[in-house]
């Protein structure tokens, strides 16, 4: 496969973890149901198809994470980190689906009587068995979920455990039957059901909400906004925009910075956020931060003002008469507040005394009067 060798370490790590568990998902799986039919037991078959159903979702895992950690490239600028959370809506409709079925056949049988199984002690002894096998599992795919930052396999793990937790609902059952209570495998079987149905709805809709990006819960926003707004330079910050992908965070932010620095120092400090909420924040792993001299969430008062090119043909038709124009080595043009602050630089010889310098700075601000475009001239005499 192609990817960086972090994005290949991860499907590395995946693989092994899920291949672990698809094999005992395969070996549960075809024992449940070999052994639910030998021994007349509807619950454990549910839990065995339970347990297949956990195989096949083992293979999608895998088929995710391989093409999910793939390399960004023309048409996917963001990389595939959403096949992934396609894999997650997949595999929920998946376990939805096995539900109804489950549930539909157990409630049948508890309508019909005749129909009803009578477990026995081989049924119970795979069960037990089931539970201990699943939620080792369980926390082993767990750790692999906390170390790799992956939802999906966090997904998957928890899929491992609901299985734990049927598996005793189903012991429960069978133990009720062989005392005589023959429905409570049926209900088994359907607490069973309504427990992978709850699992398929969760893990559905929470890659939707990823699918239509939605923003990072409230609680984790608010530490971005606070490290944000803790790194030097910035002096506020307004339109954080988050959103998941796969299993990285994406983040978009406005910062507001001393709009009298130079273009360099302001994209340095967007670099310093960038770095710092990629290094404090594990998941985030790409950041945009847009640099502006005030707030332009609500309003863009400048929006309306003339671009350098026209302001300067405007200014030199103006200041044309004035003999130190021709002498002008720079000018700098701030947009704040829906006008322009302007900054022109002129040879040190020129200011012969301290009068002489205010005279020329006079005759420069002086034009900042007629333009209501204009908020100030200043005017600096450099080497």
């Amino acid at each position: 496969m192609t990817g960086t060798p972090a994005n290949i370490a991860r499907y590395q790590e995946a693989r092994k973890v899920t291949l672990i568990g698809s094999i005992v998902d395969l070996l549960l799986g075809v024992g449940k149901i070999t052994i639910g039919l030998l021994d007349n037991s509807q619950a454990l078959l549910a839990d065995g198809i339970h347990s297949l159903s956990d195989l096949a979702t083992d293979l999608m895992v895998l088929v995710a994470f391989k093409h999910g950690s793939r390399a960004a490239d023309d048409e996917h600028p963001y990389g595939h980190g959403r096949i992934e959370t396609l894999m997650t809506v997949a595999l929920g409709l998946i376990l939805i689906a096995v539900s109804g079925g489950i549930a539909q056949d157990a409630i049948l049988r508890l309508f019909q009587p005749e129909r009803l199984m009578h477990p026995g002690f081989y049924a119970l002894g795979i069960a037990a068995i089931s539970v201990i096998s699943k939620e080792a599992i369980y926390q082993y795919t767990m750790r692999a979920a906390r170390k790799l930052n992956s939802e999906l396999l966090r997904a998957n793990a928890w899929h491992s455990r609901t299985d734990a937790i049927s598996s005793v609902i189903v012991i429960i059952g069978i133990i009720g039957s062989m005392a005589g209570l023959e429905y409570l495998d049926a209900v088994a079987a359907v607490g069973v059901a309504f427990m992978v149905a709850i699992i398929g709805w969760n893990l559905s809709w929470k890659s939707v909400r990823e699918l239509i990006d939605t923003g990072l819960d409230a609680e984790y926003v608010e530490k971005i906004k606070q490290a944000i707004k803790e790194t030097q330079g910035v002096r506020a910050l307004h339109m954080l925009r988050t959103r998941r992908m796969g299993s990285d965070a994406l983040v978009d932010v406005h910062v507001i910075v001393d709009p009298e620095i130079s273009v360099s120092e302001g994209h340095q400090i967007g670099e310093k956020v960038r770095a710092m909420l990629t290094e404090q924040f594990s998941d985030i792993n790409d950041v945009t931060v847009h640099i502006d001299p005030e707030d332009d969430e609500t309003s863009r008062p400048s929006n309306h003002l003339p671009a350098r090119s026209e302001l300067l043909d405007m200014l030199a038709k103006r200041w044309s008469a004035f003999e130190e124009s021709k002498d002008i080595e720079n000018v700098t043009l701030h947009y704040l507040g829906g006008h322009i602050h302007i900054s022109i630089q002129l040879p040190l010889h020129l200011a012969e005394s301290s009068k002489k310098a205010h005279e020329i700075s006079q005759k420069f601000a002086r034009l900042a009067e007629s333009d209501k475009n204009i908020e100030k001239i200043k005017v600096y005499f450099c080497e």
